[in-house]
């Protein structure tokens, strides 16, 4: 009986943590931009863009625009990508150095969290993208965890395609 109970409570703190998000992206941008975040912008779906985005993620985005927020070049990105049965919510900054950050700001899924930890987000620092928008370097995975580093990976190339795409049109105000 005290087996049935513990696997019970475990299995309930499991679920609360896979729903809980780690950063809420108010936080995650006010971090980013110093506590004065740019007035977000759109980049619209449309045409090669599009077909390059669905190309990246391996099917269609969902939306036909994606918000962002930039400045000096500089800009930060907050994308969904399912990665067995849910979504995970991940905030990413791309400069003219490649990727700045990566951090994932929730996860719902059961499985894969680890993905949420700088021991595997430190190995995106200055990725960038190669000319056939693959990554220039190979990203070590986590046992276990194959759908939601898979869908990291995704959402990397997807925000230093947009960020390619947009910052020719970056206001460069401070």
């Amino acid at each position: 009986m005290k087996i049935l109970a513990f696997l019970v409570l475990l299995s309930a703190s499991v679920h609360t943590m896979a729903d809980s998000p780690y950063q809420s992206p108010e936080e995650f941008l006010g971090e980013i931009f110093a506590g004065s975040p740019p007035a977000p912008k759109v980049v619209w779906l449309k045409g090669e863009v599009k077909e390059k985005a669905g190309e990246i993620l391996g099917h269609r985005y969902p939306g036909i625009r994606v918000r962002y927020w930039g400045r000096n070049k500089r800009t930060a990105w907050i994308l969904e990508e399912i990665g067995k049965t849910q979504p995970i919510t991940v905030g990413l900054v791309v400069g003219e150095n490649g990727l700045e950050s990566i951090q994932v700001l929730a996860f719902r899924e059961s499985r894969g969290w680890e993905v949420r930890y700088p021991f595997f987000t430190n190995q995106f620092s200055g990725i960038r993208l190669t000319a056939d928008n693959e990554l220039d370097r190979p990203i070590d995975g986590i046992s276990g965890a194959t759908l939601s580093v898979r869908a990291l990976k995704k959402l990397t190339r997807l925000a230093l395609y947009l960020h390619q795409q947009t910052v020719a049109d970056d206001d460069t105000s401070p």
